[in-house]
This record gives C-alpha cells, sequence and structure tokens, in this order.
C-alpha cells in the first residue's frame, strides 16, 4: 500500500541546515542517527512500525556524504471509502479472490491492510567555492505494490556576510504502480472486478526556492515556497464509493473511485527559530498550500525546547491542521443520478481538522552520544452528519474520528 511521502522536506532541511548548529565531526568519524518509530490508530485501524539508521561523515573541506535506510511495516485496517449501513455489508478483498464482511452500522474497514517499504538515499553535499554548496543525491523505494525512483539536487548561494542563504533545488520522482489483483476501471462495479493486470505509472516534479536569513546571534527566519508538478496514475485503487438507494440511503453497489490524472501543487513555509537567553530554543511556523484539485491546507506547529541542566532537556509541541475537502469529493452517490467523470470517498481528501500534542524528553550524554523520546497523540476529525445525508444515512457517523498514538526512540553517537 503507497504511503504519502514528504518530498520537500527532504529539500527543506538542506536549506536550513547549513544556519543550524552541528555537532563538530572529524573527518575518520561517521555521525549515525537511528530511530524507532511506532504509530498507531485506534479501534484496530493502521499500525506502523519504522526502524531508521542515516549516517553522515566529513570528507574534509565541508564535503559531506550521507546514507539513509529506512524500513517500515504496516499492518490493521484502513478505510475503503464506503458509507457505513443499518444492514451488515460483504465486500471483495482487492486481489478479488476472497470477501470480507462489515458489521451493521459499522465503518466498513478492509482487514487485508499490510504493507512493508523499505527505501535507501545518498546525498552527496560539497562547497563548490566560499559562498556556494551544492547537494545531490537520490533515494529508491520499493513496496510489494510500489516502487519509487528519486532524484534530487538543492543550490545554495550565502550572501550579506553569509547571514542569508538563498536556496533552490528540484526533485524528480518517478513510481511504478502494481496494485494487487491489478488496477481497475474507473468507476467500474467492485463486483465486476474489471481491472488491468499492467502497471501504472507516475511522475512528479518538484521545484523549491527559499531564503534563510539570520536575525541575530540567537534567531534566525526562513521562506521557502515549493511547487509540485503530478501527471499519471493518481487514484488509489482500493477506495470505493458507495451508490446509495435515492430514498431510503441504503447502499446498493460500490465503485471504484476515480480521480484526475494531474495535480499542481504549491504551498509556502515559514519557520522561526530563536535560542533564549536560557538556552531554551523556540521554534514556530505556518505552512499554507494549495492545489488544483481545489484542496487548501493550513498548518500550524509550535515547541519549545526547555533546556533542564547541562545534559537534559523537555519538548513540548503542538501542531494544528486544516484542511479543505477535494472538488471531487463525494461522502456517496445517489442511484439515477449521472455518474460524475471524478469522484472519490477517500477521507483524506474530505474536509478535516487535525491536532496533535506531544511532549519530547532528550539526554546529550558526553557530546557523542545522544538520545530522545518523543510521545504524541493525534486526533483528526471531520464533518459526520453532512447536509447532504438522508434516509439511514443521517443515523451513520460519516466521517469517523480517527485518533492515534505515536511514539519515536532516537539514540545518536560518533564512531
Amino acid at each position: 500500500m503507497q504511503l504519502s511521502k514528504k518530498r520537500i522536506a527532504g529539500l527543506l532541511s538542506a536549506a536550513t541546515c547549513s544556519l543550524l548548529c552541528t555537532p563538530a565531526q572529524a573527518r575518520d568519524e561517521w555521525n549515525v542517527d537511528s530511530a524507532v518509530l511506532y504509530y498507531g490508530e485506534s479501534d484496530g485501524r493502521i499500525k506502523l512500525v519504522e526502524p531508521v539508521i542515516a549516517a553522515r561523515k566529513d570528507l574534509g573541506d565541508d564535503e559531506i556524504v550521507s546514507l539513509k535506510l529506512v524500513f517500515d511495516a504496516l499492518t490493521g485496517a484502513s478505510a475503503n471509502g464506503a458509507v457505513p449501513s443499518t444492514m451488515p455489508q460483504t465486500f471483495t478483498s482487492p486481489s478479488g479472490k476472497s470477501t470480507y464482511t462489515v458489521a451493521a452500522n459499522d465503518t466498513p474497514l478492509d482487514p487485508s491492510f499490510h504493507d512493508t517499504r523499505v527505501a535507501y538515499s545518498m546525498n552527496w553535499d560539497k562547497p563548490t567555492d566560499r559562498t556556494h554548496r551544492r547537494n545531490l543525491g537520490f533515494n529508491l523505494s520499493h513496496e510489494y505494490d510500489f516502487t519509487s525512483l528519486g532524484f534530487n539536487g538543492m543550490w545554495q548561494i550565502d550572501s550579506n556576510q553569509k547571514n542569508t542563504t538563498w536556496s533552490y533545488g528540484a526533485n524528480l520522482e518517478l513510481d511504478a504502480i502494481n496494485p494487487v489483483g491489478g488496477a481497475p476501471e474507473p468507476l467500474t462495479d467492485m463486483l465486476a472486478q474489471d481491472k488491468n493486470s499492467g502497471a501504472e505509472s507516475r511522475n512528479i516534479v518538484d521545484l523549491l526556492f527559499g531564503v534563510t536569513q539570520i536575525i541575530d546571534r540567537s534567531s534566525l527566519f526562513q521562506v521557502n515556497l515549493s511547487l509540485s508538478q503530478a501527471n499519471g496514475y493518481m487514484t488509489d485503487p482500493y477506495k470505493l464509493v458507495s451508490v446509495v438507494d435515492s430514498s431510503s440511503g441504503q447502499p446498493l453497489r460500490y465503485l471504484f473511485e476515480n480521480r484526475p490524472d494531474s495535480r499542481m501543487r504549491s504551498s509556502i513555509f515559514a519557520q522561526y527559530r530563536k535560542m533564549m537567553p536560557s538556552k531554551d530554543i523556540l521554534t514556530a511556523s505556518y505552512r499554507y498550500m494549495t492545489d488544483d484539485w481545489g484542496v487548501k491546507s493550513n498548518t500550524f506547529d509550535l515547541s519549545y525546547r526547555f533546556r533542564l541542566g547541562e545534559r537534559y532537556y523537555l519538548q513540548p509541541n503542538v501542531r494544528y491542521y486544516q484542511q479543505s475537502a477535494a472538488d471531487f469529493y463525494r461522502y456517496f452517490l445517489v442511484d439515477g443520478e449521472p455518474l460524475p467523470a471524478e469522484v472519490s470517498a477517500d477521507y483524506r481528501l474530505g474536509e478535516m481538522d487535525a491536532t496533535t500534542v506531544g511532549i519530547k524528553f532528550g539526554e546529550d550524554i558526553d557530546g557523542r552520544h545522544q538520545w530522545s523520546l518523543r510521545l504524541e497523540q493525534y486526533l483528526q476529525s471531520g464533518d459526520s452528519s453532512p447536509p447532504e445525508a438522508f434516509g439511514q444515512l443521517t443515523q451513520q457517523d460519516l466521517y469517523p474520528d480517527v485518533t492515534a498514538t505515536i511514539v519515536q526512540f532516537n539514540y545518536s553517537f560518533v564512531f
């Protein structure tokens, strides 16, 4: 099952790193960061375990090579997009070789959701002169139904006595999608199993333009503009849309969704960081995103890192995310009405609010060994009783809350 990817995040971190304090590193040493992430949704939904290891080495003259390996395993159940009903519902698995039944008044969840992913990336960061540097890299990610190959480059220019850094970068992603059982024909009946056995493809180009300004000895401000153009297979092959009776609201059949074959996104990101006289660190950021699917989002993030003596720190954080629905998002379709050319009932494309609250505790043991533990709670909610609901649909929760617990342990060392 294909995972969401934060392609611009990698470019963003590269744009910031030159102005943030990093530990000194000898030429013959590697800086290693390791982590294990657990993400678990309630009510038997998705669970993720993800170990990560990253290593970085200074080759001399500020030339740095970095490697990263990620492995994750997902299990649990995923909402298939259908609406709940006062009667039990039976669905065909993605492979078409089995079925599963959802109890009356329950959110239809596909229990066959599982996946493993292995991802590898490598970057080479090198100054070209006193004020210019470049960062080139590639990444490869493979899942049982999805393979992605990416190439990225970031260029930075220092000015204003190195108090200002201008950044511009690009990322190319080439994806191959091989859905279990084949890619379904859009808007065909689930029971027909009319599928294309060939692989689908998608290409994504990301561009980033940014500036990071050191305000004084203890604070900096960063602004980034990112643009993304995706073309190819954008549909989720495992999501359905219910067609309901025009009077009772009971589901009559289920169609495979269909999304546009392109998506243009743009976003602006701003971040402020300040070290207090007490050496506490305040970080505040805001991101606005819009696309030609009609989705608009606002993200606010705030954290404060309390220094507890020479070795320990405590960092609470809060993140708020608000999103509008895609133009083609529908909770359901009504029997007898014309079928839209594009439609999806995937809750990730619906109007929603999400809040993440967490805390992180860490220790710098001796300057060469550090560890931290992060605990967060996530809550996502939407309109569970939309005005278009009728019949038995008015009794159902059409956008159930999603809650999740996130735990991450990090350990860094030098060898």
